[in-house]
C-alpha cells in the first residue's frame, strides 16, 4: 500500500494537479523502506503524469485553451521557452509551475516521444535521487 499511495501522489503531482509527493517520498524514506523500491516508484510514477500533459498537448491544445484550464499566456510563455531551448528544458521537467507546461508544450510541438520520456525520467529521477539523499544526510 506504501507504494501504491507514492505512485499515486507521484503521478498526480506531475499533472496539472497540485499534489506534494515528495512530502510522502521523505516519509517513507524516514519510515525505512526500500529505497530503490522508492526512487522506482516515485520517477515511474511522476514520469508517466508527465505523460498524461504530453498527451494532452498532443491532442487536445485548443481545447484546453478554450475551456480555459490553461490561460494562452502560460501556453505561449512555455512555447517560447522550449523554442529557444528545445527538448533540453524538459530536463526542468521536475521545477514547480513551470515543468507542467513544458511538458505539455512537447505535446503540443509533437516532441519525439522517446526523447521525451528519456528526458523527463533522467529530470524527475535526479530530483527524487537528491531529494532521498538530504533526507538520509539529516
Amino acid at each position: 500500500m506504501i507504494y501504491l499511495t507514492l505512485f499515486f501522489s507521484s503521478f498526480v503531482s506531475a499533472t496539472f494537479f497540485p499534489m506534494v509527493s515528495e512530502a510522502v517520498l521523505v516519509y517513507d524514506i524516514l519510515q525505512g523502506y526500500n529505497l530503490a523500491l522508492l526512487l522506482f516508484v516515485a520517477t515511474l510514477g511522476n514520469s508517466l503524469g508527465s505523460c498524461v500533459n504530453y498527451f494532452l498537448g498532443l491532442k487536445g491544445e485548443e481545447y484546453l485553451e478554450n475551456k480555459k484550464y490553461i490561460p494562452k499566456k502560460s501556453i505561449d510563455r512555455a512555447k517560447s521557452f522550449f523554442d529557444k531551448y528545445g527538448g533540453w528544458s524538459l530536463l526542468l521537467s521536475w521545477m514547480p509551475i513551470i515543468g507542467d507546461p513544458i511538458t505539455l508544450i512537447a505535446g503540443v510541438l509533437k516532441y519525439k516521444f522517446r526523447y521525451f520520456f528519456a528526458l523527463v525520467v533522467i529530470a524527475k529521477f535526479v530530483r527524487y535521487a537528491v531529494l532521498a539523499y538530504l533526507t538520509l544526510l539529516y
